[in-house]
């Protein structure tokens, strides 16, 4: 069972998703962490869950950085022989498997790091005992990954809703496998599914169908003063989505009904949770990395383009840590109750 974060400064962390924009989590992460941040629990969503998931199973930054600077991304484009098929082979995977990259080479990359490096496998390799939270006991992990059930048509949070949703035992989930359903970005890599206790299957997709930035997971529901922020690290890359670094990379043409629908489903993930950092106690815990025009699902990430998110992340998380002010954060917070 792991144990809370035993430093003085403590947080809850929660990270957008956003594909290869991924690696600005990591440079937000490591000044976090070189500033003394421990972390109780972490959400993610889509790239968010793998970065969360190293996090929560106590990965430090630098080790993650030192792997996201060695990994090639293109490995994440595993095809079907459908996909290999000379003329349409990508659109003909997208029809019929209703997406183009399978995914798996995803899944087995996080399970083997996670089991490897942190020897963790299940979400019990990932429970916490907390007393003094206001989460029910079935809610006691130190992650959550996002996914949205297309099925039931209701955002899933793992673990918590296994047991609740499917009558599932959460303790003897992979963590992988939350993690693989939380980045299936439509038309780019195929859905899963997860099949209840009662025979039911459903379908699920990427978490930020429905919300790629659930920043108030954590927020107490008791009315008690919180015992520690809440940390969001937000991906802002450029809206509207460019159909040019989208379609070529589904292989189909730039124009048609297929092309519009991804255009679609890509803004509609991205700029989804916008509004909310309107939201005054939305602001004062967010932190706002640049990824500068980068596409989310641009897999032939160059190295320069890497150390740029690393870098960006960086920066984004010393501006909000210089104006951080705890007292201000209580104040804006008690304006939600």
């Amino acid at each position: 069972m792991s144990a809370l974060p035993d430093r003085p400064l403590t947080a809850d962390l929660v990270l957008e998703g956003g594909g290869v924009l991924g690696v600005a989590h990591v440079g937000a992460l490591s000044v976090l962490e070189e500033s003394g941040y421990g972390f109780a629990r972490v959400a993610g969503t889509s790239a968010g869950s793998i970065v969360g998931a190293f996090t929560a199973a106590g990965m430090p930054a630098a080790r993650m950085t030192e792997i996201m600077q060695s990994l090639d991304y293109r490995r994440f484009t595993d095809r079907s022989l459908l996909d290999h098929v000379p003329v349409g082979g990508p659109l003909l995977s997208l029809l019929l498997d209703n997406g183009v990259y399978e995914g798996d080479a995803v899944r087995e990359w996080v399970g083997n790091v996670l089991l490897d490096e942190c020897a963790v496998e299940t979400f019990g390799d990932l429970a916490i005992d907390d007393p003094h939270t206001s989460l029910p006991p079935e809610q006691q992990y130190k992650l959550v990954v996002t996914a949205t059930d297309v099925s039931r048509g209701e955002l899933v949070r793992f673990p918590w809703d296994y047991g609740v949703t499917y009558g599932l035992d959460p303790s003897t989930q992979r963590v992988a496998d939350a993690v693989r359903a939380s980045m299936s970005i439509p038309f780019f890599y195929e859905p899963t599914t997860i099949t209840a206790a009662d025979g039911t299957v459903s379908t699920l997709v990427d978490g930020g169908v429905l919300s790629n930035f659930p920043i108030d997971l954590f927020d107490r529901t008791d009315g008690r003063t919180p015992r520690w922020p809440t940390f969001g690290v937000k991906l802002i890359p450029d809206l509207p989505m460019d159909a040019d670094k989208l379609v070529p990379v589904l292989g189909l043409v730039k124009h048609g009904p297929v092309a519009l629908a991804a255009q679609v489903t890509m803004t509609a993930i991205v700029g989804h949770d916008q509004a909310q950092l309107a939201k005054p106690w939305v602001s004062a815990r967010t932190i706002r990395a640049d990824t500068e025009g980068v596409s989310p699902v641009d897999f032939g990430l160059s190295r320069a383009d890497a150390d740029k998110l690393y870098a960006n992340g960086r920066a984004a998380a010393t501006d909000f840590l210089r104006t951080w002010d705890w007292d201000d954060y209580l104040a804006r917070f008690r304006t939600t109750s």
